[in-house]
């Protein structure tokens, strides 16, 4: 009996020392689980931010939530009318000259290494609080596209919002005129002689994305097209505007003079004006707006 009672004994030690370990062992296991799936959620949440952080970069505030959500599917495309939004491109035409490629400027390099420092103070502009509502469209070669009015609300509001004000004008000329100033810094540190011709037109565009792989935001319509011809027909120094805009912008203080009819490709005969800023010196007025 004693000896039955001392392998028993033994038998239910043995069978806690198992248990034990093997309860130790699962405690380490799920442990070790729990640190993986901690780890694999931080890594997720670091690419999703990353993920936002890269939209943001390269989609307005409003629309990159959209690209983040779980539920959209790649099919869907994002598409936004807005009634009133001012376009501006502005252009740097005699960067075309400017640019050549020989052994000095290490085959145009440092002629592109140059327009990135215009591009980027540009761009530089855009964090100050005054221009919170400009948003970059895109830049082609050595023009920049921008736009204001572009904003989250939609249908009956934004037709409201267009009907009340158009105030958001006002702010892309003063930051075309911004745009002047920075490239006259430019040009004192780089020793040239650049100057800025600004085209600016107000009407109804289409927002929306194009692509999944690489999405780009960009804006289309007739407004655009237009405003793009005012800075094609312009002139150095100038910012010139249509007849409407010019309306507008005469309701909000600024004193526009016109340049009378011109030939514009697509368009026809239109009655151009020119702003009266800082960054169209050239000249006095002539004929104020009517």
């Amino acid at each position: 009996p004693k000896l039955m009672g001392a392998i028993s004994f033994f038998i239910f030690f043995f069978t806690l020392l198992v248990l034990a370990r093997q309860n130790e062992y699962y405690c380490r296991l799920d442990f070790l689980w729990k640190k993986k799936l901690r780890q694999e959620q931080e890594e997720t949440e670091t690419m999703e931010n990353l993920t936002r952080l890269l939209l943001e970069n390269v989609l307005p505030a409003h629309v990159a939530p959209q690209f983040i959500g779980q539920n959209r599917r790649n099919e869907d495309l994002y598409h936004q009318s807005y009634e009133c939004v001012c376009v501006l491109f502005a252009s740097v035409p005699d960067f075309k000259e400017f640019y050549s490629e020989s052994n000095i400027n290490h085959e145009g390099l440092e002629c592109l290494r140059l327009l990135n420092e215009i591009i980027a103070d540009f761009d530089e502009l855009l964090s100050k609080p005054k221009f919170s509502g400009v948003e970059k469209i895109k830049t082609i070669g050595s023009t920049y596209m921008a736009a204001t009015g572009l904003n989250a609300t939609s249908g009956q509001d934004a037709q409201q919002d267009a009907e009340r004000s158009c105030s958001h004008l006002g702010t892309m000329v003063e930051f075309a005129v911004a745009l002047g100033s920075k490239l006259d810094v430019i040009n004192k540190h780089s020793f040239n002689n650049f100057r800025l011709r600004v085209g600016l037109n107000h009407g109804p565009v289409v927002a929306g994305v194009i692509g999944a792989q690489k999405p780009q935001y960009d804006i289309w319509g007739n407004t655009v097209n237009v405003a793009s011809r005012m800075e094609s027909t312009g002139v150095l120094g100038k910012i010139q505007v249509t007849e409407e805009t010019a309306r507008v912008l005469q309701s909000l203080g600024y004193t526009c003079y016109s340049r009378g009819i011109i030939k514009v490709k697509g368009k026809g005969q239109l009655c151009t004006y020119f702003l009266n800023t800082d960054l169209a010196r050239t000249g006095p007025p002539s004929a104020t707006l009517g």
